[in-house]
């Protein structure tokens, strides 16, 4: 008969419920906006209204960044620079978060552009080689480059000369931010997008693990789960990097442009790359992570995901094995100013876990705001379930 003492200790989901632990960063002013902030999002008529009044006022330089900044700006940034952002990076890492720090400037599309996001992302490197609360860097793709040059690589079509020599600009950036992140020993992520333009990212990344990922993870690929193809490629991924010594490090998550991807499947009369259902999304989700987690030795993982029952798989795989909460090559991420009562009650429990700070001039990252305020209306429970557990803890301080 096993002994109390020696039966292994799964986590259930119980633990995401101590809201005491999940909003202990949180004032009570903190957590009424928050909750206010919230019920905005919920009203998908509100938040398609309040995005085209944003940006009408924003167009016409009418006062309203002030309000953004104290509102939506603060609850999902930390700040305008990096250097802004380290309040908000130190406090987390006191509760045993770490940070990672996301530029997230989005939709410019000219030489200038690029070349100013691939010196930020440099100087990222930098930045966080020299802070141990900033484990990783990371970056977007069309942050570097065109979203047209990425497109018409992965269809294999040729290129114009000012195309090819746009491309090479772009290689050239990758290269040498993974030679940075390998010196420096820091962790690179590199964000996943759109599928039609995917398989340049995808090839670039791979060319890259294999010349820096054979002593320990540098160039980190993201795979979006909600895609069919990707538990296929992410166990060839793994076998041509294994037999070559090489560590296959990827970000999972379930993916962020569903309805774009399936408007224009449908538009252009080829099957949906997206799985069918929800339930399709979560078992390959879960079926990539089981993957990687039994070859841990070779993989590295960092569970990027909002979903609690993903969470606890890989956590609860980790404890199975004897193997210690935080393994290196295990992490956990979430959005700041997003389900904290995952993040705080995993580094309560002593796992790896992060937040993904975005960052950048207010007007400048109102496109990536507008953007997860959509997608948190979109995503079936994910506000709701913010919400109730504001409710809980803001009934818990009242007592």
């Amino acid at each position: 008969m096993i002994k109390e003492k020696d039966k292994i200790r799964l986590l259930s989901k119980d633990i995401f419920y101590d809201t005491r632990t999940a909003f202990a960063i949180r004032s009570d002013s903190e957590l009424e906006k928050a909750y206010w902030l919230f019920n905005i999002i919920k009203r998908e008529p509100l938040v398609r209204l309040s995005t085209a009044v944003t940006n009408f006022a924003l167009k016409y330089h009418l006062p309203v960044e002030g309000i953004i900044r104290s509102t939506v700006f603060e609850h999902f940034c930390g700040g305008v620079t990096e250097e802004d952002t380290m309040g908000v990076v130190e406090k987390l890492y006191q509760f045993g978060v770490y940070s990672i720090l996301d530029y997230s400037v989005e939709g410019a599309e000219d030489e200038e552009s690029f070349q100013r996001a691939f010196d930020k992302t440099k100087h990222l490197i930098e930045f966080a080689s020299e802070r141990k609360e900033i484990p990783f860097a990371v970056f977007k793709p069309t942050g570097l480059g065109a979203f047209n040059i990425y497109e018409k690589v992965s269809s294999g079509k040729a290129l114009e000369p000012e195309e090819k020599t746009a491309w090479d600009n772009i290689r050239r950036r990758y290269e040498i931010l993974a030679k940075a992140a390998y010196e420096k020993r820091v962790p690179l992520m590199v964000d996943a997008e759109e599928s039609w333009m995917q398989k340049a990212v995808d090839d670039l990344l791979e060319e890259l693990m294999l010349e820096f990922n054979r002593k320990f993870p540098v160039v980190v690929t993201t795979l979006q789960m909600y895609r069919r193809d990707r538990l296929e490629y992410l166990k060839e991924l793994y076998e041509r990097l294994q037999s070559k010594g090489v560590i296959t490090a990827v970000k999972f998550v379930r993916g962020a442009y569903m309805e774009k991807e399936r408007e224009r499947a449908e538009k252009l009369g080829y099957p949906s790359p997206i799985c069918e259902t929800k339930e399709d999304t979560d078992k390959q989700y879960n079926e990539g992570i089981r993957f990687a987690s039994e070859r841990i030795k070779d993989f590295f993982i960092y569970n990027g995901t909002h979903n609690e029952e993903s969470t606890l798989l890989l956590a609860n795989i980790l404890i199975e094995k004897g193997l210690p909460k935080n393994h290196p090559h295990a992490w956990f991420g979430q959005l700041y100013g997003m389900s904290d009562h995952i993040t705080f009650n995993l580094a309560k429990y002593g796992f790896n876990t992060s937040k993904y700070i975005p960052f950048g001039p207010v007007k400048d990252v109102m496109p990536y705001l507008i953007r997860r305020a959509e997608e948190n209306t979109s995503v079936a429970g994910q506000t709701s379930r913010e919400l109730k557990l504001l409710e809980m803890e803001r009934k818990r301080r009242k007592l």
